[in-house]
């Protein structure tokens, strides 16, 4: 059995609540941390969401997301870094000391197009996320998203990517959900870990069979992901941060949200 003190939970989570609601829950459950994911910041004050977050004993993990570099489109590039300027500026109000990239790809170019298209928009951005006092974090997906999502699907192309930029403040993110099939992640987690660049740890299950390569992940024990095996190999590598819980899940944000918390809670408990 876990404590609490290491469990965050993203908004995207429990979707259907606001981020008001979720703060309000989270604290009370015992939660310690919460990932903030852009759509929830909508028609508010990041500052005054921020200082909610804190006045109910929660710690601000990261803010999700950044990223989407890549565009055969010179326009659509530029457009992107701006987004992520933004995000940088959303962070630092939330008091967020962490944006989580999703990199991006575009089908209309070859991959490694897309990959030096990411490198660039991030060193565009990360002198004002160092400014901001802010770190980025690649995250690498499931070679699924290859075609849209991200062009940085394994451990190893984030830890290379991260060796080619050279910032101190630009690291990985570990999501077992994208990288539980790779047989060499442990080995690249220790690569991260050796350059302190482990910067956040995410945790859910892959279901058995996956009904939607997006929206149907499952509860930590319900799928098949060694998740208690990850754990251990990002803090054999010294990383010291949540575990983060972020589920996207048409059929749990279908559900009653407060009965889902107590699941998570107690998932957590058992399969992390």
């Amino acid at each position: 059995m876990q404590d609490l003190d290491k469990l965050c939970i993203h908004t995207v989570t429990t979707k259907p609540w606001s981020v008001e609601i979720a703060v309000e829950n989270y604290a009370r459950c015992g939660v310690s941390g919460i990932t903030v994911w852009r759509d929830a910041l909508a028609n508010r004050d990041p500052a005054t969401v921020g200082r909610s977050i804190r006045d109910a004993g929660l710690q601000v993990v990261s803010l999700c997301r950044g990223g989407f570099f890549p565009s055969v489109d010179a326009n659509a590039r530029a457009r992107a870094l701006e987004d992520n300027l933004c995000a940088i500026d959303e962070a630092a109000a939330l008091g967020a000391p962490l944006i989580v990239l999703v990199c991006g790809a575009d089908p209309g170019q070859p991959l490694a197009d897309s990959r030096a298209q990411i490198a660039e928009g991030i060193l565009a951005a990360a002198g004002r996320a160092r400014e901001a006092g802010v770190k980025l974090a690649i995250e690498p997906l499931h070679p699924m998203y290859a075609d849209a999502k991200s062009a940085v699907n394994t451990m190893q192309s984030a830890n290379d990517m991260c060796d080619q930029i050279d910032l101190p403040n630009v690291g990985v993110a570990v999501d077992v959900y994208h990288i539980w099939w790779d047989p060499n992640a442990i080995g690249e987690i220790a690569r991260c870990g050796a350059a302190e660049r482990i910067f956040a740890f995410h945790v859910c299950d892959w279901r058995v069979p996956t009904r939607d390569f997006l929206l149907d992940r499952a509860l930590m024990g319900e799928g098949c992901i060694d998740i208690p095996h990850f754990r251990n190999a990002v803090e054999q590598a010294g990383f010291t941060g949540f575990n983060e819980v972020e589920i996207f899940s048409t059929h749990y944000w279908s559900t009653d949200q407060s009965s889902y918390l107590q699941k998570i809670i107690q998932a957590y408990k058992e399969h992390v």
